[in-house]
């Protein structure tokens, strides 16, 4: 995903001079294409990330529109009360950029587990809190939030996801993705999960179940509409993220309390207790269910269970 955000700033930032980027001591690999092609409008603040917080709203309030690129919890956590005061309280064209969310950087350890991060973000006033699927994803949410004259958050994998759509989907800020229609059993996915949700449906269908799956790339604002008109449609919806309360689950529970529908509902996502281990996401995501059997097994649940 973050090569596809990368490639995509640097072909709008050939066309747009108000475009800068800048990050906190990492990502050279990925960044380099940026940083030799736009040396002047690319900024390592080093690890400071309050700082470059601070700077990003400063460029913003003269016009730029600003994308500032780190891994999840170093923007987020370490800057909060920045990105409160400086960025969200002055509606300012700051583009929060974050790699690594959920379980990417799992062999690194708690400290580099993104599992908070969509729960604070979606409190803030003017934020939209956006994260891809896949790659094709990214690149057309890269595209769309240039067009934003506000805060936005976008959070992404790392490196060598697959991508998950055979054609480029409609994107649009604030609206799910239909990737499947269905009438049992509703999966709605964020982020990174939304290639075991796939996987997961298709063997559903192989064992005669109607399947209805949803990428949900706009935590904020949600897509209310196409939740409910799934929900009155199959009338059971699990949510999958990897992330832990506060995210997708919490907003669709939310939405779904408030209809007044009458549904079977059941969050996947990562336990409120921390994930103490460091291990590879494959590994992490297992030991928390949120693997392809897992995810199977938990639909199987609900579909099998009589009410």
């Amino acid at each position: 995903m973050r090569t596809a955000f990368i490639n995509t700033l640097c072909e709008i930032a050939k066309k747009d001079e108000r475009i800068w980027l800048l990050c906190g001591d990492l990502g050279y690999s990925v960044l380099e294409g940026f940083a030799s092609q736009f040396p002047q409008r690319f900024v390592n603040v080093g690890i400071a990330e309050q700082n470059m917080i601070g700077i990003a709203a400063g460029l913003a309030m003269c016009g730029k529109i600003v994308f500032v690129y780190s891994i999840v919890n170093f923007p987020i956590m370490r800057c909060f009360e920045q990105i409160r005061n400086d960025v969200c309280y002055h509606n300012l064209n700051v583009n929060i950029v974050a790699v690594g969310g959920g379980l990417t950087y799992g062999s690194l350890g708690y400290t580099h587990h993104g599992m908070e991060d969509l729960a604070v973000m979606r409190v803030l006033p003017n934020m939209t809190v956006i994260a891809p699927g896949d790659p094709l994803e990214a690149k057309l949410a890269t595209q769309a939030i240039v067009n934003l004259s506000s805060p936005c958050y976008l959070r992404l994998g790392k490196a060598g996801e697959p991508q998950v759509h055979s054609r480029e989907p409609q994107f649009e800020i604030g609206k799910a993705i239909e990737l499947q229609s269905g009438t049992d059993l509703t999966l709605i996915s964020i982020g990174g999960m939304l290639d075991l949700t796939v996987k997961a449906a298709e063997k559903l269908t192989m064992q005669g179940y109607s399947i209805e799956v949803l990428s949900m790339p706009t935590l904020y604002p949600l897509d209310e509409q196409s939740i409910l008109q799934s929900a009155q449609k199959t009338k059971k919806i699990i949510t999958l993220e990897e992330h832990g309360i506060g995210g997708l689950g919490s907003a669709v529970a939310e939405v779904l309390a408030q209809s007044g529908e009458s549904v079977k509902f059941s969050p996947l996502r990562l336990k409120r207790e921390a994930v103490k281990t460091a291990g590879s996401q494959t590994v992490l995501r297992s030991q928390q269910g949120l693997d392809l059997d897992g995810i199977v097994q938990s639909a199987l649940a609900m579909l099998q269970r009589v009410y």
